[in-house]
């Protein structure tokens, strides 16, 4: 059931629901800070910074990926505008969980890094997705869409659904024994993907009713 009274907003109402957005997306590092000085962030704060970053990270890209079926169910398509921001947020977090990680978890110990990239699965797929996230968020602009062209800059970006599930392998993998909550955020993962691809088989078959309706009438016309 779509909400009329918010399919149409007004450009004011938009920056002032993005403000407020912005302001929440902050939330969780601003939790981070205060923990960290008012020494609430339990017996292991480098554990917690690490876990927090990580699942925020994660929470965004799902975020990010459920604004386009949101937009279809609901008819607000205002929440294009959004996206972008949401999407930036995930890269955000990402690279304080890389930081953390790099920094107050190894101490720049770069040989130790590379092996835990290397030996460890989750690791190994988490750095990865850390990795294909960069050129997303470097081509996040207006400007990059018109230099990469539409076409190539979808085909970038449709990166996304690999790092969320890479994501969640990586949290899933770190877990090992209690996997109920990265188990939720993989259900989640699969009720997002598989929405686009009933869209899609849906826009191929309207796609190919068309074209085989053209068809026909081209072909009784020249009878």
């Amino acid at each position: 059931m779509r909400v009329t009274g918010l399919a149409r907003l007004s450009p004011l109402a938009v920056g002032r629901i993005k403000a407020v957005a912005f302001i929440l997306a902050l939330l969780p590092l601003a939790r981070l800070v205060y923990g960290s000085f008012a020494g609430t962030l339990g017996a292991n704060p480098i554990e917690t910074i690490t876990r927090s970053t990580g699942t925020w990270t994660l929470v965004f890209l799902l975020i990010t990926l459920a604004v386009t079926p949101l937009r279809r169910f609901s008819g607000w398509n205002w929440l294009l505008r959004l996206r972008r921001m949401l999407g930036l947020f995930a890269f955000f977090y990402v690279c304080l969980h890389f930081l953390t990680y790099v920094w107050l978890d190894q101490f720049f110990d770069w040989g130790a890094i590379v092996k835990d990239v290397v030996k460890r699965p989750f690791i190994t797929v988490g750095f990865a997705a850390f990795i294909m996230l960069i050129p997303l968020a470097a081509t996040s602009t207006d400007a990059m869409v018109r230099r990469l062209g539409a076409g190539r800059w979808l085909a970038l970006h449709r990166l996304v659904y690999v790092i969320a599930i890479c994501g969640v392998l990586h949290y899933w993998w770190l877990v090992k024994r209690d996997v109920t909550q990265p188990a939720i955020y993989a259900a989640v993962l699969a009720l997002l993907l598989g929405f686009r691809i009933v869209a899609r088989r849906r826009r191929d078959a309207a796609r190919g009713a068309r074209e085989r309706a053209a068809t026909g009438y081209r072909g009784s016309a020249t009878r």
